[in-house]
């Protein structure tokens, strides 16, 4: 998700990790999102356990499934729905949350939802929304409010989509009044014409390059998460963000250990050590995403937890839909109207 070089920067922050623990014999391979964590913590942990961090990154839910297939990691940090999904194709272990009694600063609200509905796979690490992020200096105001800002021929050629079908269908569907967790094809097909109707308005399907392109005025309006929308505006602050009308995806974030894990007790000490208040209190302020844990949000100042970038609130959550995993014949649809879209 999550900001600018991630790619860059995980090989970068691999190698200096490495170099860092030494010759210990003790490892915890993390598969995160670019960008995505206080790397000042990755050697904190280090210099706490003697366990040597192995970090690398990733763009998409779906590119981490991928992955999985074929590779091994400690600690991985899915969306909702690919949870569920991992869940039900046994890809993840159960957890034992009394190797990680930092669990119990996990805000009960963000726990228990219906992706691991036991909340026996997984512990939040992240929660947000996503929504418009555009340039005030260079957009009218009078032309904000929905996700059809995107569509808006007026910024032809200066508006951007999402390059994951999950989200790029997810908001269409949303713009044309469907759930955004619909398995009603002729809606799926109806949000994918929408997309290819606006392909001339857009110039281009990114991910990390929205975080690079919007802040300097390359792009003047795309869809992104509110953590990131934080980061850009701290960059440029003629950038502002809004929630569009019609509702979004709420998300979150989690720390799962795969089925395939080597390094389990290194794992759960990994993720009880990121649910520490200092830790996690120093992630949220460095990536700008909302913290699910208890008493990083209690310590927060009014202003931030007032403010509807940082932590959205209770009206957002209302109109929002967390994505549920699909049935595998919709994933291959979506699958299939995605290559349609790129193409």
């Amino acid at each position: 998700m999550k900001k600018i070089l991630a790619l860059a920067l995980s090989a970068l922050l691999m190698t200096s990790l490495t170099a860092c623990g030494g010759s210990s014999d003790e490892v915890v391979n993390v598969y995160n999102w670019g960008e995505y964590i206080d790397t000042d913590l990755l050697q904190q942990f280090e210099k706490e356990t003697g366990i040597r961090v192995v970090y690398n990154t990733f763009e998409t839910n779906e590119g981490l499934y991928s992955r999985l297939q074929s590779e091994s990691y400690d600690v991985v940090i899915p969306s909702d729905y690919m949870i569920a999904r991992m869940i039900d194709e046994g890809m993840l272990q159960k957890l034992n949350l009394d190797n990680i009694p930092n669990y119990s600063l996990i805000d009960s609200k963000y726990t228990h939802l219906e992706y691991d509905p036991e909340q026996a796979y997984s512990v939040p690490y992240t929660w947000g929304a996503v929504g418009i992020i555009y340039n005030t200096k260079k957009v009218d105001e009078a032309d904000t409010g929905s996700w059809d800002l995107l569509w808006n021929p007026k910024y032809a050629g200066q508006t951007a989509m999402f390059d994951n079908s999950r989200d790029a269908l997810g908001l269409t569907l949303k713009l044309l009044g469907y759930s955004q967790n619909t398995t009603d094809k002729d809606e799926l097909r109806a949000a994918a014409d929408k997309i290819i109707a606006g392909k001339d308005n857009f110039q281009g399907f990114w991910m990390d390059q929205i975080l690079e392109k919007l802040p300097n005025e390359e792009i003047l309006i795309a869809p992104y998460y509110n953590g990131d929308a934080v980061t850009m505006m701290e960059d440029n602050p003629d950038l502002s963000f809004y929630i569009p009308k019609e509702g979004t995806n709420v998300f979150v974030d989690a720390m799962c250990i795969p089925a395939n894990a080597k390094n389990i007790e290194n794992a759960e000490k990994f993720i009880n050590f990121m649910c520490t208040t200092e830790a996690a209190a120093a992630n949220a302020e460095y990536i700008g995403y909302s913290s699910p844990q208890r008493e990083v949000y209690e310590q927060l100042d009014e202003e931030i937890k007032n403010d509807p970038i940082h932590y959205p609130g209770e009206d957002t959550i209302a109109n929002g839909e967390v994505f549920r995993n699909l049935p595998e014949e919709i994933n291959e649809y979506y699958s299939a109207l995605w290559t349609e879209i790129l193409r």
